[in-house]
């Protein structure tokens, strides 16, 4: 059954696309979309960016025909603009001066109207008219009235428990162990085992983490790597980057994803709670990559962290670039203190020193940090980029970043998806979970979720990670 789709402003300012994601079905930009995205067209960042993009889209529809009567698409389905039904009421709670709610007039309008060509009851036809809006209050106004509302689900990926981790555990035969740092063991010889004891052969992606048990003794584990068909084992196990050692098994295949050269892992994406030291290890390694053992395969380490209001308002701020991001980057100069001072008894005793240290390794460009904005556009060569708080970024923008790598630059994704900050993203679709559900499987991309009680911050942190 062919169904009409009432978009909402906000879907075309995440997905410009948007219009070719309904297959068949019918579409409805209410005018007050078209006038939202008019007063967004000059606005800075990725805001007026999209804007822009699904205007230029909207041309070239107009081009091959009239909106208001209908124009094809490529998906099978038509486009229109729907200018009428002003004079339809809601409820007086709901004004009809809001934007919103001019929109919920077009979706009565067109449900009744549907209602009358068929004859039909009107809360059969109300389901066929849809409010496709990333906005939850809209989404509920919309039911209080009758009309069935979604969100737009094409970016969405798997609910928490679906998503990718990028590791798992594993059985083998304790044989197999013997020589497993030389040749690895087949993929075909492990296999996974649930509560009940039945086994089953798991389905593993290349540069998946593995934790593989001995089938006979519960006190031999080892750590490895899938590539190809087999599993391998981990090449810098005994690395200790900055003088950092890793404590957990988590950490251990962080480790392994970061000191990958460039050419074998150009993109790590890290997903972990609060206190499992994403930002401090994946530091420690690039200070390690130029600092401890300059080989020259980095130039500089780019530190980038997205914030909603930053990315678009930073003109406002005052003073230059690194004036206007330094309030973001507190949390990256605290990694830093505890990776330049080790000892910890001492670290503090001279704060000046301390600062005068951290100060150092910025002014001498090893370190840079940079607006998520400037960043995008540019072809980045030899760098070590860190894009820390990644999951408060769009799928479009992690894709633009993703793009931008040149050669010999590896970049880092870090992040926690259920900590977001920016309107209308959540666990399922922002831009971190976004790229670790499409990158899944690849040669080049190297993952890892680090767990709760991977938690190295503090006692009181794991505690408050498992509780809260």
């Amino acid at each position: 059954m062919i169904k009409t789709y009432v978009i909402d402003t906000n879907v075309l300012i995440q997905a410009p696309y948007a219009v070719n994601c309904f297959e068949d079905n019918q579409i409805v930009l209410p005018v007050a979309v078209l006038e939202e995205l008019d007063n967004l067209k000059k606005a800075d960042g990725e805001r007026g960016a999209n804007a822009r993009k699904a205007i230029r889209i909207l041309e070239e529809l107009r081009r091959n025909g009239n909106l208001l009567a209908g124009v094809g698409l490529e998906s099978g389905g038509s486009l229109r603009v729907e200018k009428n039904f002003v004079d339809v009421t809601l409820p007086p709670d709901l004004p009809d001066d809001k934007m919103d709610n001019r929109i919920l007039k077009v979706c009565r309008g067109l449900a009744g109207q549907l209602g009358a060509d068929n004859r039909a009851d009107d809360i059969h036809q109300a389901r066929q008219v849809i409010l496709v809006t990333k906005d939850i209050l809209l989404r509920i106004k919309a039911q209080i009235i009758g009309i069935r509302a979604e969100d737009f689900i094409t970016e969405q990926v798997s609910d928490r428990d679906g998503q990718y981790t990028g590791r798992t555990e594993v059985y083998a035969p304790e044989e197999s162990f013997k020589d497993f740092k030389k040749r690895g063991i087949p993929v075909s010889a492990v296999y996974m085992a649930d509560q009940d004891g039945h086994c089953s052969t798991p389905s593993l992606w290349e540069n998946q983490f593995i934790m593989i048990k001995a089938d006979q003794s519960s006190r031999k584990t080892v750590l490895g790597r899938v590539q190809g068909e087999r599993i391998v084992a981990l090449d810098y196990k005994k690395s200790k980057p900055y003088g950092v050692a890793p404590r957990n098994s988590g950490q251990y295949f962080l480790q392994e994803a970061l000191m990958q050269p460039a050419e074998q892992a150009p993109l790590v994406i890290v997903k972990g709670m609060a206190g499992t030291a994403k930002t401090f290890y994946t530091l420690a390694v690039g200070l390690e990559k130029l600092l401890n053992n300059p080989t020259g395969e980095y130039r500089r380490i780019i530190i980038s962290r997205p914030n909603a209001q930053f990315d678009t308002d930073i003109g406002f701020l005052p003073g230059d670039e690194q004036e206007k991001i330094s309030p973001l980057m507190r949390p990256v100069i605290d990694n830093l203190e505890q990776l330049i001072d080790s000892c910890e008894e001492k670290r503090y005793e001279n704060e000046t020193e301390l600062k005068g240290k951290v100060d150092e390794i910025f002014d001498r460009g090893l370190i840079q940090a940079e607006a998520l904005n400037f960043i995008r556009g540019r072809s980045i060569v030899r760098t070590y980029l860190i894009i820390d708080e990644a999951q408060n970024m769009t799928p479009a923008q992690v894709k633009g970043i993703i793009t931008r790598a040149g050669k010999g630059t590896k970049i880092i994704l870090l992040g926690d998806p259920n900590q977001i900050d920016r309107n209308f993203l959540d666990e399922r679709t922002n831009g971190l979970s976004y790229a670790a559900e499409h990158m899944k499987g690849s040669t080049l991309c190297w993952q890892i979720t680090l767990t709760a009680d991977e938690c190295e911050r503090s006692l009181l942190a794991m505690d408050a990670v498992k509780r809260m």
